[in-house]
């Protein structure tokens, strides 16, 4: 189906959704985005906001109305920090105004044309200057009109351009929106800030509704142009269309599970209907499949699982996961293909005048790579998710890990200083065998001053190729807020200790048995392997949700069959009784430290018996990792038999521990 036609069913569709309700019985109008990895000092801010407002950021760019909700009750916690906020979001309470706008030149040396700036929508270490600017119009309340762009040495797309229509449950956005579907702030397995903004159409709400905090996100995008696109035997030219889907939930506040798709389809002979768009969105495993009726699989695709889940206390924090699969595994449509697993932590108030995250990720071979699209999931030869993407030979399907901290800090003196730390470690069997680690250090302060942001940036690292880069940058923003911006934070000290608490993290220690089944090459080689122990570590956080009910997050370390098993609870739900007894089931991500990582879904039941001592519980789970599987891709590997590149491992096991809690 061509382009035009595909959307003008999405615009009548969504046409036809709109007009079915009366406008007198709808909600509140549009909402503005509020800039996305543009103005790192007021973004960090706002991050900060939503966490102590137990709001949980799922995706971005995040609504400015969403950030008006969680003001009052991050307002009981930090009063000076949402002064600041509330007269940024000022700015927005116009007709007409200016949302952004910033300037920045900047010096540089090394490698810097072959770096990629991490989540600055394309930009390389040695563009000398940036620019952007946001302005907009809104003449009712469910019509806005912004008119924005990002430019840099050698690009300049209309980010920010967009007309938006609609109401709080429905919002219709109609230009370049930038798409952001992860909890992380650094990195985004399927869509993030690491390329250029797409022209889009984008439906999604900011009023979660239906009594489980449900908030969705649909898009049609069209990507760049590409003439390494594979049509049969021969070779095609054309504009890969994206289609995306993000739903999240959260049924108790402060805790938020979410479910993300991504499709590349069509472009240039290949085509692509509404139809096949639907069919490879509900059979993923079919779509990807070649057979007599379709000759190459329907496209490329992607998907995550993320959760979020928000501690309060003394020391609020936020920590959150990412399992993401690109394709689908062992012709199941619930298994992912090619899995990364992402992890992160933030403190957004440590000591009154700090904040610190902490992120990780690793991922197997095939992330933006296609035998379909030989450009891969790019635009503009860009990664449209997590910037390692752009830090290896282009092309080369080659799995790694990363991390990154970030502290900031608000001194004494005023203004902000903020220090990021990135590092990044390709594995050895690509198509380039000596990748070097990639470190990137970037030291930022910026201060108010006569109605603007004015700082500086220093960025300093060495690329994958071993070969070192260095950049200088000065900026100015536009800052109609700065008489508040510099105010001293003013968290309190203490909580009421006659207050009762709403959560708790525990330390779990113990024992496991375990036993796997293993399917290395087929059906015919499957085999049980023998009964074993190990140790069992386990660190989470929970939330009070009603008097009985908890849900929270857990990472655990186990040893089993002598390697290492992580396992990421993205669900941790208990249940108390009235007793000490409790009852739990959870759902995760597991890591298998083989030869290369090995990744499945795993999850379980259990019981606790609370209070054996004080603060001490006495607990045992039974676990399943489901089909945790890793590509052949060493020498040492077993052959691939019948056309089938990967070896699985089903593992079951039995814990049993003893948990502090504090």
């Amino acid at each position: 189906m061509p382009s035009s036609r595909l959307t003008y069913r999405v615009g009548f569709a969504v046409a036809a959704l709109l007009a079915a309700f009366q406008c007198d019985a709808l909600g509140n109008g549009v909402t503005p985005y509020l800039p996305l990895n543009l103005e790192p000092e007021i973004e960090s801010q706002i991050e900060r906001v939503l966490i102590l407002g137990d709001q949980p950021v799922m995706t971005r760019p995040i609504p400015a109305a969403t950030v008006l909700d969680a003001l009052p009750k991050a307002c009981t916690v930090d009063e000076a920090l949402c002064q600041r906020v509330r007269r940024y979001l000022a700015r927005y309470m116009h007709g007409t105004g200016i949302a952004e706008a910033s300037l920045e030149g900047a010096s540089s040396s090394g490698s810097g044309d072959r770096s990629v700036t991490p989540n600055r929508y394309g930009m390389r270490e040695d563009s000398h200057w940036e620019a952007s600017a946001q302005a907009y119009a809104q003449p009712s309340d469910y019509v806005l009109i912004d008119a924005g762009a990002v430019a840099y040495e050698g690009r300049t797309t209309f980010t920010g351009s967009m007309l938006s229509l609609g109401w709080d449950f429905a919002q219709l956005d109609i230009g370049f929106r930038p798409h952001w579907f992860s909890p992380l702030s650094d990195s985004s397995m399927l869509m993030s800030t690491e390329a250029p903004t797409m022209p889009s159409i984008t439906l999604s709400n900011y009023r979660q509704f239906f009594g489980l905090g449900l908030h969705y996100e649909l898009f049609a995008a069209r990507m760049s142009n590409s003439d390494r696109i594979v049509d049969g035997t021969t070779l095609t030219a054309g504009h890969p269309r994206l289609a995306g889907f993000h739903l999240d939930v959260e049924p108790a506040s402060g805790w938020s599970l979410g479910l993300s798709r991504l499709l590349q389809y069509g472009g240039g002979a290949l085509g692509g209907s509404f139809r096949d768009l639907l069919d490879a969105f509900f059979s993923p495993s079919a779509a990807q499949t070649s057979n007599v009726s379709h000759p190459q699989p329907f496209g490329n695709q992607e998907a995550s699982i993320t959760s979020s889940l928000l501690f309060p206390g003394k020391i609020p924090f936020s920590v959150y996961f990412e399992y993401a699969g690109e394709d689908t595994s062992r012709g199941r449509d619930y298994l992912l293909g090619n899995s990364s697993l992402s992890a992160g932590i933030h403190f957004p108030s440590l000591w009154k005048h700090f904040d610190l995250t902490l992120e990780a990720s690793e991922w197997q071979n095939a992330w933006y790579v296609h035998t379909v699209y030989l450009d891969g999931m790019t635009n503009y030869g860009l990664v449209t998710g997590n910037w390692f993407g752009d830090q290896r030979v282009f092309g080369d399907g080659v799995g790694g890990h990363s991390s990154m901290v970030a502290l900031g800090w608000e001194p004494p003196f005023g203004g902000l200083v903020q220090l990021r730390y990135r590092t990044l470690q390709n594995q050895e069997y690509g198509s380039f065998e000596d990748y070097q680690r990639y470190q990137f250090v970037s030291l930022g302060y910026s201060r108010p001053l006569l109605g603007l942001v004015v700082g500086g940036e220093l960025d300093e690292g060495r690329d994958v190729f071993g070969e070192k880069f260095t950049r200088l940058a000065g900026f100015v923003r536009y800052d109609e807020g700065a008489a508040l911006s510099s105010l001293p934070s003013s968290q309190e000290d203490d909580e009421d200790e006659g207050a009762p608490k709403s959560g708790e993290v525990f330390i779990d220690t113990g024992a496991n048995v375990s036993r796997q089944n293993i399917d290395l090459t087929s059906a015919a080689t499957r085999h049980n392997g023998p009964v074993d122990s190990g140790y069992h570590l386990g660190l989470g956080a929970r939330r009070f949700v009603s008097d009985h009910n908890d849900l929270g997050a857990r990472l655990e370390f186990d040893n089993v069959q002598g390697h290492s098993l992580i396992g990421a609870r993205l669900i941790d739900y208990r249940y108390r009784f009235n007793n000490p007894l409790t009852f739990n089931f959870f759902l995760g991500a597991a890591r298998y430290d083989l030869a290369t990582p090995a990744y499945g879904f795993y999850y379980g039941v259990g019981t606790q018996w609370r209070d054996i001592l004080p603060k001490w519980d006495l607990g045992a789970d039974l676990r399943y990792a489901n089909s945790i599987a890793r590509d052949h891709l060493l020498p040492s590997d077993p052959p691939s038999v019948g056309g089938r590149p990967d070896s699985f491992y089903n593992i079951s096991s039995v814990t049993i521990f003893i948990s502090r809690r504090f």
